[in-house]
């Protein structure tokens, strides 16, 4: 089995343990999670270490790219809880650097961290979202989907057509007086 493995082209390589995944011989696993994470199938790799028992690898893999929160997780499986702490540690500070505050809240709410620093993250991260948004465009936009839905029922006398017509009046007039 390894001679004919051997024999492949690398990309007849990658093709075989991706189809191979979860019945690989372990005498190909250690070669095969190097194999495609050299061509950049990073959750094979780290699926096929995971499984084969090399979960030091797979979470290399994963710390390198970046994805501290699966890291731990496999870490956690595995019943290395100091580890796990370490990695969603290490992940919040990489996240809130890298400006990824939905990984940054999920390493925070595992962590066990206050509400109170939970909900600073996400108003850092609703910042940083909204910079450059142009709210009279926003506006402009949501002004346009409420008069496509107005014209949708037009002609429709149904109570639900009534309800939807009503409800768009009032937001219309709210908007106004704002």
């Amino acid at each position: 089995m390894k001679e004919e493995f051997e024999r492949k082209t690398f990309e007849e390589k990658v093709s075989y343990l991706i189809e191979n995944l979860r019945k690989l011989p372990d005498e190909l696993a250690k070669e095969g999670v190097e194999i495609l994470a050299k061509a950049g199938e990073m959750e094979y790799a780290v699926v096929l270490a995971r499984d084969k028992g090399m979960t030091d690898k797979a979470i290399a893999i994963l710390t390198d790219e970046g994805d501290f929160l699966w890291a731990a997780l496999i870490a956690k499986n595995a019943g290395q809880e100091a580890l796990c702490e370490r990695l969603y540690r290490d992940g919040l500070q990489y996240y809130i650097e890298m400006e990824m505050f939905g990984r940054a809240i999920s390493a925070a709410t595992s962590l066990g961290m206050s509400q109170y620093e939970i909900d600073d993250l996400y108003r850092r991260g609703v910042a940083k979202e909204s910079q450059g948004v142009d709210l009279a465009h926003s506006r402009d936009m949501i002004d346009c989907a409420m008069q496509s839905l107005d014209m949708s029922i037009i002609g429709r006398d149904d109570e639900l057509s009534r309800q939807v017509m009503q409800a768009v009046r009032e937001e219309r007039e709210r908007n106004a007086k704002q």
